[in-house]
C-alpha cells in the first residue's frame, strides 16, 4: 500500500531511539508509540478532518491493518488517552531526525530561480483556532483559545529549518530569539518582525535579512 512505501522513510530504529530517550512505552502492552505514530500519520496523509474521522476509516479498512503496521483494530480512546498523556517531546525528536534526512536527500537543490551561495529562509508564523472548553490553557481571547506554529522554511528546499508552537498571544518577533542564525544566510520575514536589536543581529552574526518595513518606522 502506498501509505506503508512512505512509511518506509520513517525509520523504526530512530523513532525507537526517540521512545527510549523519553520513555515512551513504559508499562505499555500493545498500542505502542509506534502504533500511535502510525495512526496520527494516517489521519494527516488521508487529509482526515478529525481522530474520529481517521479512526473511523482506518476501521472500514480492518483488513488492511496489519499491512499498514498497525495491527488489530484500536479504539478512539486508546489513541486519545496515549495523545493525552505520552510525552510530546518523543514526536518532536523524531520529527526533527526526518528533517535532517530530508535535507541530507536534498543537499545542494535549489528551486528558486535566484542563485545565491548561502540559504534562503522564510519566516512566519500561522494562527490555529482551538476549541476553549477543551483547550482551556491555550488563552488566547475571551471567547476562543489558539495556538502559534512559527516555522522557519528552507525556500531553496521547502523544507523546514526550525518550527515552534507558542501560546497565540506570543508575537512573533520573540521568536527571532530562539532561531540560530547561520552566517551567510537570507532571512525574509514581514513587518511583525522588525525590531532594530534583532535585526543587528542578524548583521553582527554576518547574515543578512529582508523585511518589509512598518509605515510609521524610524531609522
Amino acid at each position: 500500500m502506498v501509505f506503508s512505501q512512505i512509511m518506509e522513510f520513517a525509520s523504526h530504529f530512530a523513532f525507537r531511539q526517540s521512545v527510549n530517550k523519553f520513555n515512551g512505552n513504559y508499562k505499555v502492552k500493545d498500542f505502542t508509540c509506534w502504533k500511535q505514530f502510525l495512526c496520527i500519520a494516517f489521519g494527516q496523509l488521508t487529509h482526515r478532518e478529525s481522530m474520529s474521522d481517521a479512526m473511523l476509516c482506518l476501521e472500514l479498512n480492518t483488513d488492511k491493518l496489519y499491512h499498514l503496521g498497525i495491527g488489530k483494530l484500536v479504539n478512539i480512546s486508546s489513541l486519545s488517552r496515549a495523545n493525552e498523556n505520552r510525552d510530546w517531546h518523543i514526536f518532536e525528536d523524531f520529527g526533527l531526525k526526518l528533517i535532517q534526512q530530508a535535507k541530507a536527500l536534498y543537499e545542494g537543490d535549489n528551486q528558486l530561480d535566484v542563485e545565491l551561495k548561502g540559504d534562503i529562509f522564510a519566516l512566519d508564523s500561522t494562527t490555529v483556532d482551538l476549541c476553549l472548553e477543551v483547550f482551556w490553557w491555550a488563552n488566547f481571547r475571551t471567547t476562543k483559545s489558539a495556538i502559534k506554529i512559527h516555522t522557519l522554511l528552507d525556500l531553496k528546499t521547502s523544507i523546514p529549518d526550525f518550527i515552534y508552537i507558542s501560546n497565540a498571544d506570543i508575537h512573533d518577533v520573540n521568536i527571532l530569539d530562539l532561531i540560530a542564525i547561520r552566517k551567510g544566510s537570507y532571512y525574509i520575514m514581514d513587518k511583525a518582525y522588525v525590531d532594530f536589536e534583532r535585526l543587528y543581529r542578524i548583521r553582527t552574526e554576518r547574515a543578512f535579512f529582508v523585511v518589509r518595513a512598518k509605515e510609521n518606522m524610524k531609522f
